[in-house]
């Protein structure tokens, strides 16, 4: 075999992995997959039909010889010690210069820990985020670099080839050094956490409040999808509400049990912004209704022991249009506080973001994909400075003209016992952070009183501290 015969290599033949190797060999790269599962191998040969273009084996010395120099290894295996023995394994067979590609879903510090071992090997490693799932990694993903740019320029065609594109331009793009790629990877899963908590809320007050039908929620979404909506999640729940029950029926939907599961992106989103002092209360619930709802077993016995309100129904002429926009307003508070941390990330860690390009390369491809991301995108393009969109003039009428609704349904559930955990921390966080004054100077005095933590004044400057009587 010629080792110059195949121009891209990937570690890892699952699904995401398969489908990934194809997109590239459907884009006239030759590739060389590698996994140790003999059938997943045969899957990709039998799938790719011609082994001069997509091609694999089950022996490491094998994949690694059939790839051109400087090899171009991508893996895609899970996050964790998996990526730490591939890479131990691959090792003794590279040269100088080749380029390992994290395309999973590494914490960003394992990312920065890989990256710089490698490079005193005179390896090039970087992070490689991958959004769009299966589908995505088949017909066009949006996908996140981070590393090193030189090691990038050599990767560059094959990733805008296989990416997705949005009115032509390539979903990719390198975002900055080190661990950039993985960091923006993991922020997106976190807004993306968010934005799921926020459409299931629409779901269950349309339907518990409005007596909204599977049929009428279908039509609903179907039409949000059609408005400033539109984005991947809003239509895949349109096209949810129908599905067929395959083992008896009416529809799926109703038969799935409410228990989320969850791999970890999310929580790390929101202990990174713990770490860093940025408010992300939306993506924050989001995680933690995952992990109210694991607790099956207990909300069956609290239903009972319990009384709850009957819920008052609301007629669906009103509902709808309050739940649109409320959705929203939720949306837009969402993607802000991701993009705050994206912001305050990139000066702690070096990262250099371009907010613009990121929104820019999730405009396709990926989970959270919304028409909202062109207006985000003029925002941080209009002014590279900004912290929060929310202070952009683009966004704040839209916010102004939504958040009545918020503030409605937030209300009114509430009072039903509708629980609206994320709708009502968007609306939160946007009084909040919209507030000139904050009942925090009280928490202050307390932290003198009993701590001598001293605070300060609004009308002298200093640190003061007070004996408290």
């Amino acid at each position: 075999m010629q080792q110059s015969l195949y121009d891209f290599g990937l570690v890892g033949l699952g699904v995401m992995g398969r489908n990934f190797i194809l997109n590239v060999a459907d884009n006239g790269f030759k590739a060389f997959g590698h996994d140790l599962d003999p059938e997943k191998v045969n899957a990709l040969r039998e799938e790719g039909g011609d082994t001069a273009r997509v091609d694999a084996s089950v022996d490491q010395e094998t994949f690694v010889r059939a790839l051109s120099r400087p090899r171009k290894i991508m893996l895609l295996v899970p996050a964790g010690k998996v990526v730490d023995k591939v890479i131990e394994g691959l090792l003794p067979l590279l040269d100088k210069g080749d380029i390992i590609i994290d395309g999973g879903n590494s914490f960003f510090t394992d990312t920065d820990r890989r990256e710089a071992y490698l490079r005193e090997k005179g390896i090039n490693f970087f992070g490689a985020g991958v959004s769009g799932g299966a589908k995505g990694a088949r017909k066009g993903p949006s996908i996140m670099p981070g590393g090193s740019r030189d090691a990038y320029r050599e990767v560059q065609p094959v990733f805008e080839a296989v990416a997705a594109k949005f009115k032509g331009e390539p979903c990719v793009a390198y975002l900055g050094p080190k661990s950039a790629g993985n960091y923006v990877k993991m922020v997106h899963n976190g807004i993306e956490y968010g934005l799921m908590q926020l459409t299931s809320e629409s779901y269950a007050l349309l339907k518990q409040a409005g007596g909204f039908s599977n049929k009428d929620l279908h039509e609903v979404f179907a039409k949000w999808n059609n408005g400033r909506l539109q984005s991947f999640l809003v239509e895949i729940s349109a096209a949810i509400f129908i599905q067929p029950d395959p083992l008896g029926e009416g529809e799926l939907v109703d038969k799935i049990l409410d228990q989320a599961k969850q791999k970890g992106t999310g929580k790390w989103t929101s202990q990174n912004a713990m770490d860093l002092g940025i408010p992300i209360p939306s993506i924050d619930i989001a995680v933690s209704m995952r992990e109210i709802s694991a607790l099956k077993a207990q909300r069956l016995a609290a239903s009972k022991a319990y009384r709850r309100p009957e819920v008052v129904k609301m007629a669906a002429s009103e509902l709808e249009p309050l739940a649109e926009a409320a959705l929203y307003f939720s949306f837009m508070m969402t993607y802000a506080q991701g993009m705050h941390q994206l912001a305050d990330a990139s000066r702690e860690y070096g990262y250099d973001l371009e907010l613009a390009t990121i929104a820019r390369i999730w405009r396709a491809g990926c989970i959270i994909r919304a028409t909202l991301l062109e207006d985000i995108t003029r925002a941080y393009t209009e002014d590279p400075a900004l912290d929060n969109f929310l202070l952009s003039p683009l966004f704040i009428p839209k916010i102004q003209e939504s958040a009545e609704a918020a503030r409605t349904l937030v209300a009114y559930g509430a009072t039903n016992g509708i629980p609206l955990p994320a709708l009502a921390n968007s609306l939160t966080y946007f009084d909040a952070y919209s507030s000139a004054r904050l009942p925090l100077n009280l928490i202050q005095a307390q932290r003198d009183h009993f701590g001598s933590h001293t605070y300060e004044r609004t009308d002298r400057e200093g640190t003061f501290h007070t004996v408290w009587e």
